[in-house]
């Protein structure tokens, strides 16, 4: 079954449930239902899940013929893409994403604030992507295995913090951390203290943490990922 084909292709990429659902915008938990159940999964969410994910084969998605991937040896020499768009979102046919060096420009405050002056190392051209402003490479495991350090992730800024946040979404952060700024890529929930937020990590072995919606300095969402899976 289609669903049964799903849960393959979540198993193999090592995506888990709730982030599957978010990237496509479907309801918590009709995704795991629908896989464990043996259920069917409608049309229009077969068709944002192939335009999420681009490397997913729709041929065998649907019939079961074929590789699971578009390009299977095409993404285990070279690059696995990842996107995660909103339903408002409209794609950009070409654009050239700048590549920073977070460590060269001392945080995305600066970066932010004034992304002209700071010099990318590189810039990144992917066809039919949301539009982003930029780029930049993660380090730490907390969104593992959905993403690991040396991965890119390409983003959109956010410049209402207290008003433009899509609860749920991937966010690329900068928070004031006693005066020193820490960076950070969560999820972002509601929190139940007044004036926080929560930040949700991917990976079960970090705890969720609630921090104060002012401490929070630069705020991104994120758009794309980048993952290098060079094979000797």
């Amino acid at each position: 079954m289609v669903s049964e084909r799903v849960g393959e292709y979540m198993a193999k990429k090592g995506i888990s449930y709730y982030a599957f659902e978010n990237s496509i915008g479907a309801s918590r938990g009709s995704i795991s239902k629908a896989v464990k159940d043996g259920k069917s999964i409608g049309s229009q969410v077969l068709e944002n899940i192939l335009a999420v994910y681009t490397d997913l084969n729709p041929t065998w998605l649907l019939t079961g013929q074929g590789n699971i991937f578009v390009d299977n040896e095409e993404i285990l020499n070279n690059k696995q893409i990842e996107t995660y768009r909103l339903r408002t979102d409209s794609y950009v046919e070409n654009q050239q994403i700048p590549l920073y060096d977070i460590e060269a420009v001392a945080g995305l405050v600066p970066l932010f604030q004034d992304s002209k002056a700071q010099d990318p190392i590189d810039h990144i051209s992917i066809p039919h992507l949301p539009k982003c402003d930029g780029a930049v490479y993660v380090t730490g495991d907390s969104m593992y295995p959905l993403l690991k350090s040396g991965d890119i992730v390409l983003y959109k800024e956010i410049h209402d913090v207290a008003n433009e946040i899509f609860w749920g979404e991937m966010y690329l952060l900068g928070i004031d951390m006693s005066g020193e700024e820490y960076v950070t890529v969560k999820y972002i929930q509601k929190s139940e203290n007044p004036g926080c937020v929560r930040l949700v990590s991917q990976n079960k072995h970090h705890q969720d943490k609630d921090v104060e919606l002012s401490k929070i300095k630069a705020l991104a969402l994120v758009k794309a990922s980048i993952r290098i899976n060079a094979m000797n």
